[in-house]
């Protein structure tokens, strides 16, 4: 059992004005599972240092376990890792004021290759965007995520209390794992969130292990996803899979003794830490340094995207769409600039090595063809770049294109919105990603696959009336910062201490 001090009476409120979660579990052990843990330990010259993932969910939920306390058991996969924690693999976090235990599971490389690229990127990741075409369902892969589940399952089962325990685990990379604490667990309280979308049944029908996985996350007693519809569509897969009962209505599935409850919680953003870093002095510097390295003009307009390179979020689409403009809106010539901001993601996959092969000689092409002396219509930025800069061009975009063709939520759209603290700008959203359903009346909608209608929606954004521009963005900023991730945290957390109370 972790020995992790689980009362913080005094606890400070966390992002997002809302209270600490620390009341909703009282007396009970709080442990948070992820595939990418908040904190890795490296090897620097001799030394080593600590390093903390900048952005994303990792950086959300830190300060929640700060407030809360507990266990937080995630991949160790700092190559310092080991050396600094205990005979447990645990350490003590955050470095400069320790309130929680990390945790650490440490996997093989053959691991790494076949639960984590494999079945978690090359089966689930393709199956619950819906393109099967790119799933690859290897007999090894399957193996290697069951292993690992139950690694991940067994070293949860050594730091918590049996019969005292809320279990959290985040995303597709446990599926099975749930079922596999339950086993061995059968009082703890065990919850999941699902950070991608879920598919229509005949499309996860394709998958060979569907029963086994349906299985696993119903070890949960609550199951939350983005959006009403991929609730929807997770309880029909299960109505066809499984012999449950399922009420579509309420959101109730009755399976091996047990009712799960299923709901949506739309994930947000820090709003307040994005606005904060987009009016700060740093951003102003990183934007300085930005025009300095990057063709970017001083004058004209500025489109922006923000991507993983991955074959979900339509930049080859947009690049299409882009290409269209300048061909078919020559004013757009020399008004319009383009920065595209990619972050390499996955590249030991055959798929990704295709997709950046193809982003680049779209680029390359669009560039030849439209570039003068002294313009360049697409600028590339592959660099490393801290959250300032980003939030420097988040700030300084006229347009922002997000284009998915299939995204659990896309909270790059969220981003360019809290950072847009200076002239509004206009986001340009894809029907396809979960945010639309939050923000799609006041963007300006485009389908990725109408290449045409997608350039002549980004020249309505480029002609938008300053007075339109306002209206918008205020709203669209209001809506943003209403449901911001320190609502996501609270509403998830109060479901499941409702229904704690209800057992």
């Amino acid at each position: 059992m972790s020995n992790t001090d689980k009362s913080v009476p005094n606890a400070p409120a966390e992002s997002g004005g809302h209270p600490p979660t620390t009341d909703l579990f009282e007396n009970r052990e709080f442990v948070l599972v992820s595939n990418r843990e908040p904190y890795t330990h490296e090897r620097d010259d001799g030394s080593v240092s600590v390093v903390r993932p900048a952005g994303g969910l990792t950086s959300a939920l830190d300060p929640m376990m700060a407030t809360t306390g507990g266990t937080w058991v995630a991949w160790g996969s700092g190559d310092a890792d080991a050396e600094v924690t205990d005979e447990n693999g645990c350490v003590r976090v955050p470095p400069e004021s320790p309130s929680y235990e990390l945790k650490r599971v440490f996997l093989s490389d053959e691991q790494v290759s076949d639960y984590y690229y494999g079945y978690s990127n090359e089966v689930l990741w393709p199956l619950c965007h819906s393109d099967t075409a790119k799933m690859t369902p290897n007999a090894r892969y399957w193996r290697q995520y069951r292993n690992t589940n139950q690694q991940f399952a067994d070293a949860i089962c050594s730091r918590i209390d049996p019969s005292n325990a809320v279990v959290w685990f985040q995303d597709y990379h446990f599926a099975l794992a749930p079922r596999m604490v339950r086993e061995q667990v059968p009082d703890a309280f065990c919850m999941q969130f699902w950070h991608i979308p879920w598919p229509s049944w005949d499309v996860f029908q394709s998958c060979p292990q569907y029963d086994e996985l349906l299985s696993g996350l119903l070890a949960n007693d609550l199951l939350g996803f983005h959006l009403d519809q991929y609730c929807l569509n997770f309880l029909d897969c299960v109505s066809h899979a499984l012999d449950a009962d399922v009420d579509r209505n309420r959101g109730r599935i009755d399976y091996d003794g047990r009712t799960i409850r299923v709901e949506a919680f739309p994930l947000g953003i820090d709003t307040a830490e994005r606005r904060q870093l987009a009016e700060s002095s740093e951003a102003d510097e990183q934007w300085q340094s930005l025009r300095e390295t990057y063709p970017i003009p001083d004058e004209g307009q500025l489109a922006l995207g923000v991507d993983r390179l991955d074959y979900t979020k339509g930049i080859e689409q947009r690049l299409d769409a882009l290409s269209h403009l300048w061909e078919w809106y020559p004013d757009c010539r020399e008004r319009l600039t383009y920065v595209q901001k990619v972050t390499e993601s996955r590249s030991q996959i055959d798929e990704y090595q295709h997709l950046q092969a193809s982003v680049e000689e779209r680029v390359e092409r669009i560039n030849d063809r439209f570039a003068t002396e002294t313009w360049q219509p697409i600028v590339p930025i592959d660099d490393h770049l801290p959250q300032s800069a980003l939030a420097a061009l988040y700030r300084e975009a006229d347009i922002c294109l997000v284009s998915s063709l299939r995204d659990g939520m896309n909270l790059v759209a969220k981003e360019f919105v809290a950072s847009q603290v200076d002239d509004p700008g206009v986001l340009v959203l894809s029907e396809l990603v979960g945010a639309h359903e939050e923000l799609g009346e006041l963007a300006l909608t485009v389908h990725p696959n109408d290449t045409e209608a997608f350039a002549a929606t980004i020249e309505d954004a480029r002609e938008m009336q300053p007075a339109e521009r306002k209206n918008r963005m205020a709203q669209l900023r209001e809506q943003v910062e209403t449901n911001d991730i320190g609502r996501w945290k609270r509403d998830v957390l109060q479901a499941a201490s409702d229904l704690l109370q209800q057992q």
